[in-house]
């Protein structure tokens, strides 16, 4: 399966332009989409989810017209969006039944069946018939995922699902998302490096609406080898100077000392050890980029 995204631009009638001639290809994985908040990763989900149309440029998903075939489009997707509203006072598996006859699925027995087996795949046979409105955050979450595999798809959207998850409920999740990638596709739009670096063999990074960079995250890793450096910092002095004089990719506290990364072909100064390349480094390295 292919889906095709070719100069898609999108501006809101509040003068946003969301999407600004974004071109790329998804093919048959788990796909990444990563970027901070506002970079433009809903619009494109939403758009792709025939949700809105755009301003210009075409989508094509194994050759139906996303925007002109809308109807064709929607018996092949499931989407799980960032916000994912339900009526909190359903059970689950009412719910599931409800949707299951909204896209389609009318023959009562192959309703059962696949309810019943989405249920059990997400972990929530035992709670099928409590209110969802009880469920944890992973639970709905959970849910979510069901509902966006009625109907069995070929391609699943999933929009920031793991904000807000406790890290037991994060791993369970994407555990859940690793399984189903290995039937359909599925794209994570997310701006929590991990959950790509540990799921998906192919994303794209975007900013601004724009892609800035598309490709496997190990080969946007080791295009960084050796050059990546760290050091422990004490003063506000030390790291402002730093800031100044070097390409800083990131900083973090520990142990309440700023641990500074670099980015440099050599030793950057005295005090500086290499550092293991990561795909946070590739991300904050390219977002500094789009931005010069």
């Amino acid at each position: 399966m292919a889906l095709v995204i070719e100069g898609l631009s999108k501006t809101y009638p509040n003068g946003v332009q969301a999407l600004k001639d974004l071109s790329l290809t998804i093919g048959n994985h788990m796909f990444g989409l990563l970027g901070p908040n506002g970079a433009g990763k809903s619009s494109l989900m939403r758009t792709i989810a025939t949700l809105q149309d755009p301003d210009a440029g075409s989508i094509t998903l194994d050759g139906i017209d996303v925007v002109r075939q809308k109807d064709q489009v929607r018996r092949l997707l499931g989407y799980l969006p960032q916000e994912f509203g339900v009526y909190p006072k359903v059970s689950a598996l009412d719910m599931l039944e409800h949707l299951a006859v909204l896209k389609g699925v009318t023959h009562k027995g192959e309703r059962r069946e696949m309810i019943e087996a989405l249920l059990n795949q997400t972990n929530l046979w035992n709670a099928r018939k409590k209110a969802i409105a009880t469920y944890s955050g992973g639970m709905k979450q959970r849910f979510g995922i069901a509902q966006a595999l009625l109907a069995n798809p070929r391609l699943v959207i999933v929009d920031e699902p793991t904000a807000g998850l406790d890290p037991a409920e994060r791993n369970r999740f994407l555990n859940l998302l690793a399984g189903i990638g290995r039937d359909v596709t599925v794209i994570l739009s997310t701006h929590i490096v991990d959950d790509v670096r540990e799921l998906c063999p192919r994303m794209a990074i975007i900013a601004g609406g724009q892609v800035l960079l598309e490709g496997a995250p190990n080969e946007a890793i080791a295009a960084l080898d050796g050059q990546v450096w760290s050091k422990l910092v004490d003063s506000d002095e030390e790291l402002r100077a730093i800031e100044a004089g070097m390409t800083l990719i990131s900083t973090h506290l520990v142990g309440g000392r700023h641990e500074v990364r670099v980015l440099a072909a050599a030793a950057p100064g005295e005090g500086f050890a290499p550092a293991g390349a990561g795909l946070e480094d590739v991300y904050f390295t390219r977002l500094a980029a789009g931005r010069a």
